[in-house]
């Protein structure tokens, strides 16, 4: 079976770039990084894309806000056809400042906040799927996903998280411990039709169990990786 072609789109300041094609090529995928304002001046890879990353990290140092420059760099330059992509079911990922800029760009419901103890967070968590999610990335994760944050505006707010849920756009939650406040625990929500998944945890830093800071058998192997979400995400891709 072909690889399907993937896109890392980074930005000045993020930091995740590589860690998130490592887990989309271990995943299955050809990933190919390529910063925003060069996939603006030519979207036609975007057009060719399978499945699309934005990276982590601190885009334009968070300046006016996180995540804001990063999404005005995209959907001015190229909401267009960003929004075709996303119309077409092809799988679509933002994690951390990528969240903060799909929640922005309006490709997801809600929006980010500081922190409620109002520092920023570091450490390992645990995350739940959601069963009833339509969440593409999340089908079929009965086992919690083990990995770390490491932000200052993760806060997840949304006016009527009740009806988010009935829609099936709740995917993830914190289960160890709420870092940060967010409404009803939510650590990932995903777009009406389930192909867009944004998420404050990196689970592209735990997609080899090594990597993990209580290594197999205390922290349960494969069972744990975040591995699993890209493997959704990328068998999605192939079989369209």
């Amino acid at each position: 079976m072909t690889a399907p072609p993937a896109l890392v789109v980074a930005g000045p300041g993020t930091n995740r770039d590589r860690d998130l094609a490592l887990a989309l090529r271990l995943a299955g995928a050809d990933p190919t990084i390529v910063l925003a304002h060069e996939l603006a001046a030519d979207p036609k890879p975007l057009a060719e894309a399978r499945i699309v990353g934005i990276a982590g990290g601190f885009s334009y140092g968070d300046a006016l806000g996180a995540g804001r420059m990063l999404a005005l760099d995209l959907m001015v330059g190229l909401g267009e056809a960003l929004r075709e992509y996303v119309a077409t079911g092809r799988p679509l990922i933002g994690i951390c400042n990528g969240f903060q800029v799909l929640t922005r760009a309006g490709l997801l419901p809600g929006a980010l906040g500081h922190n409620a103890h109002g520092r920023f967070e570091c450490r390992w968590i645990q995350l739940d799927a959601v069963p009833e999610s339509v969440c593409i990335w999340t089908q079929g994760i009965e086992d919690s996903i083990h990995c770390p944050i490491a932000h200052g505006e993760g806060r997840y707010v949304h006016a009527d998280p009740s009806q988010l849920e009935a829609a099936g756009q709740v995917a993830l939650r914190y289960r160890s411990v709420n870092p940060n406040g967010s409404v009803d625990a939510i650590a990932g929500v995903c777009n009406a039709e389930g192909n867009v998944l944004g998420l404050m945890p990196h689970p592209e830093n735990h997609v080899i169990a090594r990597q993990h800071p209580h290594p197999h058998p205390r922290a349960g192997g494969d069972r744990h990786l975040g591995l699993r979400l890209f493997h959704n995400g990328v068998a999605a891709a192939s079989a369209m």
